[in-house]
């Protein structure tokens, strides 16, 4: 069995390892905010474990996830490079351990080690890849098509192939996070999820989404 990287959102090992070695750890309780859109942008955090999810808010008010980080994925990095209010805001899905680093910590580091800009740049480069491809499937996806599509990411960042092709994605994540993340209404995910389960597209196992043929589920994210 191959297991998928816990995030694609990390840096490289011996980045993490020196910046973070001495970190200051925090454990953030399941649904608090570590730190909401707006407020000051004072460093970055390493999620050790735990799931966070990062969230806007949409005109209708309903709250729309943009991303879900798992261990390894460096979060509120973009505070580092411009020293901005924080974008967007970044809850515990369940509890949470990170180590943080302030902004002066990471600008003493980086003056050592100006290598770091090229993996926080390309770190940067993927959020940003990944907000547009949320873009366009809210702007030209179906229904059909948004859900296929988040459960396909979370399958990226959290799958295991466990056999003939089916992927168990490692985390558990409540429809209504889900719905979220493809930015439809928690009704329609349900519908969803039961003809794709009659369909033999995926499976729940112990709360843990199954991709039991995901070729056939790409096939649904493109229409």
């Amino acid at each position: 069995m191959t297991r998928r990287p816990s995030s694609l959102l990390a840096l490289p090992a011996d980045f993490a390892a020196r910046l973070f070695g001495h970190a200051e750890t925090i454990v953030l309780p399941r649904n608090q905010a570590l730190f909401r859109a707006g407020d000051p942008g004072d460093g970055c955090y390493r999620v050790i474990d735990g799931l966070l999810k990062v969230t806007a808010e949409a005109p209708s008010q309903r709250e729309r996830i943009l991303a879900i980080h798992g261990p390894g994925a460096l979060v509120g990095e973009l505070s580092l490079i411009d020293g901005a209010p924080r974008s967007a805001t970044v809850t515990a899905i369940r509890e949470a351990r990170l180590s943080f680093v302030p902004r002066a910590t990471f600008e003493a580091f980086a003056e050592a080690n100006p290598e770091i800009y090229r993996h926080i740049s390309a770190l940067l480069a993927r959020h940003l890849r990944n907000n547009n491809d949320a873009l366009v499937a809210t702007s030209f996806l179906s229904v059909k098509g948004r859900a296929a599509r988040a459960l396909l990411s979370l399958a990226d960042a959290f799958g295991e192939d466990v056999g003939s092709g089916r992927i168990l994605i490692h985390q558990k994540v409540s429809q209504a996070d889900l719905a979220a993340m493809a930015g439809i209404a928690r009704e329609n995910l349900s519908r969803l999820l039961q003809e794709w389960m009659r369909n033999k597209l995926i499976k729940r196992l112990a709360s843990y989404y199954c991709l039991e043929n995901k070729a056939a589920l790409e096939r649904e994210a493109d229409s």
